[in-house]
């Protein structure tokens, strides 16, 4: 499968009909994204990431193109709840709840049978859940979220996620969790996050990338040495454990390297968002984007779009902001940056923009763009296919 390279003049022609702001999806670029996915995975089944994609059309696309896509992690109980009515199976939910209702309607679809994994690292969620489990007379299949971030001399490399970090806190909760009824241990994960998420090829940051390599690298020998040992001991008390996750795009080819893994999850590879840009051992398509449209021209070579505030979620900086794509050359202001209704930029280049034209942007993450439009355009075999809608479009806003 050729990668292709996709030109200014192409978006701006394929698109010359549509009103804007748009969010487009070119699932050719998807197509290519998948086979990269697959070869970076190695032989490991993959969980797909809801999150990252937020488009029950995309999700289906990608689960029907190979076999070892096989499963979704999804964000939250509700949206669990609404795709397994929908008709999507093997739903582990990524992130614990407390949100009963939800819950409840999670265990409602456990009773039809459908697979459904809580997401448990505190007794106070296993607690609510055994309630639940035994008021409907099923057994939920959770699983536990063990914290892969590395404790450095003076510095946390890691997201603040679980309190489920060494064995021993494995081992207190698993005791606990054994004299609940109504709950059943069946999977483990644990999201390096220090590792998939974090680029380690910043432009202009030669020493801080530097330091993030040498960070990664110890801490991907710390965290999998505690992620076997949590593994060996589970099954040893004699659990049998359906799944062990790992991972996520940045961290592919670590994750599916240790054999005790059973599945990786993937996400924001297939639409390949601006963050990636800045990890050095892969490279992906940018097979999703947003199409704004100039509406002033404050003086030359300064252009004033409508709309484009799309910033992503995290710690606040200016990677978080989405990124000029085409036409190439586009530099945006730092004082103003993208606002909810104007966003201005500077361009010097060979293509010649006027007031109606549009320009076109890459979301600093994946699947948030979709929280901003009802519909995505779909570019299939070189052409506009159809339109489809986001999360959003039908009437779902999750959190």
């Amino acid at each position: 499968m050729e990668r292709k390279n996709r030109t200014y003049q192409f978006y701006r022609t394929l698109f010359e009909t549509k009103q804007y702001p748009l969010a487009f999806v070119d699932m050719d670029l998807i197509n290519i994204n998948i086979r990269d996915v697959l070869a970076r995975a190695g032989n490991k089944q993959i969980r797909v990431a809801t999150k990252s994609i937020r488009c029950r059309y995309i999700l289906d696309h990608v689960l029907k193109s190979n076999p070892r896509f096989n499963g979704l992690m999804c964000y939250t109980a509700g949206e669990a709840v609404w795709l397994a009515n929908s008709g999507f199976d093997n739903l582990l939910i990524g992130y614990p709840s407390m949100n009963e209702a939800e819950l409840t309607l999670c265990a409602d679809q456990v009773a039809r049978g459908k697979k459904i994994y809580p997401m448990v690292d505190s007794i106070q969620q296993a607690r609510l859940l055994s309630k639940i489990a035994v008021s409907k007379g099923i057994r939920f299949t959770v699983c536990l979220d063990i914290d892969m971030s590395t404790d450095f001399p003076r510095i946390h490399f890691g997201v603040y996620r679980s309190p489920l970090h060494y064995l021993a806190d494995v081992q207190l909760l698993v005791a606990e969790l054994g004299k609940l009824e109504g709950i059943q241990i069946s999977g483990l994960m644990g999201y390096e996050a220090q590792v998939a998420g974090l680029g380690d090829h910043v432009k202009g940051g030669t020493l801080k990338n530097s330091v993030v390599r040498r960070l990664q690298k110890k801490s991907n020998k710390d965290y999998k040495k505690r992620r076997e040992e949590i593994v060996n001991w589970v099954k040893g008390q004699g659990i049998q454990l359906d799944l062990v996750n790992a991972g996520g795009t940045g961290s592919l080819e670590l994750s599916s390297s240790e054999p005790w893994v059973t599945e990786v999850t993937a996400g924001s590879g297939f639409y390949s968002p601006g963050l990636f840009d800045y990890y050095s051992h892969f490279k992906h398509m940018p097979a999703a984007g947003f199409m704004l449209q100039i509406v002033r021209q404050p003086k030359p070579t300064y252009y004033t779009c409508l709309g484009g505030g799309y910033i992503a979620s995290g710690g606040i900086g200016t990677i978080k902001q989405p990124y000029p794509y085409l036409p190439e050359g586009m530099k945006m202001i730092k004082d103003e940056g993208f606002g909810e209704v104007q966003t201005p930029f500077t361009y010097h280049g060979p293509v010649s923009l006027a007031i109606g034209d549009p320009v076109i942007f890459r979301h600093a993450k994946a699947g948030e763009l979709c929280e901003h439009f009802n519909e995505l355009e779909i570019i299939q075999n070189d052409g506009l296919a159809t339109s489809v809608p986001t999360y959003r479009g039908e009437g779902k806003v999750f959190l």
